[in-house]
């Protein structure tokens, strides 16, 4: 961080005190009250924010998974479609969720009713889904996939996107893990959920209420004055500067600000090869299959891998925002994937096949907090910030549309073809995760040499003077200075 970066970051703290006429509006930031009032605050923001979010994260899994259950239960033979056919049903989805993500999320950062917006897009999917179960051939379903796909792409991004309105960089990875847990909790029973609305899809009818409800009288009225103004300061100190974009900085602006940074680039494609690599989920009901039971069986089977993967989640998501560390606490997860599928590959024993599920679905606590990384390796401006965040996502989810096709029936019970893909897939993403560790690294460096650099002649000396006016030593003054590091 430049000297007139961090001067800019003084200038707002300052500011946002001093625009007020009222002491009401920043009581909080007072040094005896700044401590209860953040954890007030962070609180109210989990218990307005989280379950909102992780209950709908649920609804537009069961939605979106209904098609693999009912494969089980001869959605093919119903519909007369032949293995590519089927595979196509799957891919399409990602042709319009893909590309949309990105406009949506540079929207969401200029829009100022986002909860209407993300309530909409909720009522567009659930209503979508609810055609789905009137579809009687390949035309039909096919056309209910391509139009989901475009509300669908407003939730996840955006969702991410607004928790970085909201969280310190510190705090980010657990929130983000806590609400994908409703993806990874619908991995579990949405199967067996979606098996039992099949015949009708009243799923979608509940995704719809639940869209209806999000739209929020107001964004912020759950908040007073003062706890609006804490929010705003202490993103502020986080990053070093206001968490706001300049009045001249447009959309298309932001875009191409993501665009240049070669970060955005290669989480771009690093994210795209993970979830190739952990493509399996949109098979694991089939890949249950395998093991040789009756569809409830197997359905039942597959919520345990799950439910060991949420848990495991959350609490890598807890060491991850206390440790300070990004990579170790997502690449990790990958190479356990790749032992299950080095276990799946030696074996077709019913017990080593199945604790390898367990293995494979882990790999989605490192995406849970793959979102949370770019938030925190692009942080200002915020329209750069929303940006990147969609085109991340939006080009990583091309890695699931080429794993539709991956997971051929052909290549089963075995699918030792599938694998070896996948597994090389999570292969490079590991190799692109530790460039960008490396280049976050490098950065934090140059940032180090700089304030090194200000430390020393003139900038010592006025250091050691405001030590003095302040009343504390020279440790504490350059504490305070110490600028934002990117976490890695």
């Amino acid at each position: 961080m430049s000297i007139q970066e961090e001067k800019k970051s003084e200038s707002y703290a300052e500011n946002v005190v001093a625009v007020s006429n009222e002491d009401d509006d920043f009581r909080l930031l007072t040094a005896d009250a700044r401590k209860a009032g953040e954890r007030a605050l962070v609180r109210k923001l989990d218990r307005r924010l989280m379950p909102t979010a992780v209950v709908i994260f649920i609804l537009n899994y069961i939605d979106r998974v209904a098609v693999t259950t009912a494969r089980l239960q001869g959605l093919e033979q119903d519909l007369g479609l032949t293995t590519v056919q089927y595979e196509t049903i799957l891919a399409i989805l990602y042709a319009t969720y893909c590309p949309a993500q990105i406009p949506s999320n540079m929207i969401l950062g200029y829009i100022t009713r986002p909860s209407i917006y993300i309530g909409a897009c909720v009522v567009g999917w659930g209503l979508t889904s609810a055609l789905t179960g009137v579809t009687t051939n390949f035309s039909g379903i096919m056309a209910c996939r391509v139009f989901i796909g475009v509300p669908e792409a407003a939730f996840y991004p955006g969702i991410m996107y607004l928790l970085s309105r909201w969280y310190t960089r510190k705090e980010l990875a657990l929130r983000s893990a806590a609400f994908y847990c409703g993806s990874l909790i619908s991995n579990a029973f949405g199967s067996l959920i979606a098996a039992g609305i099949l015949a009708k899809m009243q799923g979608g009818a509940i995704t719809m209420f639940f869209g209806f409800l999000t739209m929020c009288p107001h964004n912020t009225r759950w908040l007073n004055a003062a706890e609006r103004r804490l929010a705003q300061v202490r993103l502020a100190e986080d990053a070093g500067e206001a968490d706001k974009d300049s009045d001249n900085l447009t959309i298309y602006d932001g875009l191409w600000l993501a665009i240049k940074d070669p970060k955005t680039i290669i989480f771009m494609f690093m994210t795209c090869a993970q979830l190739l690599g952990l493509s399996f989920t949109n098979f694991f009901p089939t890949l249950t299959g395998t093991l040789g039971f009756n569809t409830t069986i197997t359905l039942l089977m597959a919520a345990p891998p799950w439910i060991f993967t949420s848990a495991c989640c959350v609490i890598s998501a807890w060491h991850a925002d206390r440790a300070g560390e990004r990579f170790f606490h997502i690449a990790g997860w990958w190479w356990v994937v790749i032992l299950g599928y080095i276990i799946s590959l030696s074996t077709m024993a019913t017990g080593g096949r199945y604790f390898s599920l367990f293995l494979m679905t882990t790999g989605y606590c490192g995406f849970a907090l793959t979102l949370a990384w770019v938030a925190n390796a692009i942080p200002r401006p915020p329209a750069k910030r929303s940006a990147a965040i969609g085109l991340v996502n939006g080009f990583g989810n091309l890695g699931n549309l080429i794993g539709s096709y991956v997971w051929n029936a052909s290549w089963g019970p075995e699918y030792h073809q599938s694998m070896i893909i996948a597994l090389c897939s999570l292969v490079l993403s590991t190799a692109l995760g530790f460039l960008m560790r490396w280049i976050l690294i490098k950065e934090n460096k140059n940032m180090d040499m700089e304030e090194k650099n200000m430390m020393e002649g003139p900038g010592r000396e006025r250091i050691e003077e405001a030590a003095r006016l302040e009343g504390i030593t020279f440790e504490e003054a350059v504490k305070r200075r110490k600028g934002f590091r990117y976490l890695y």
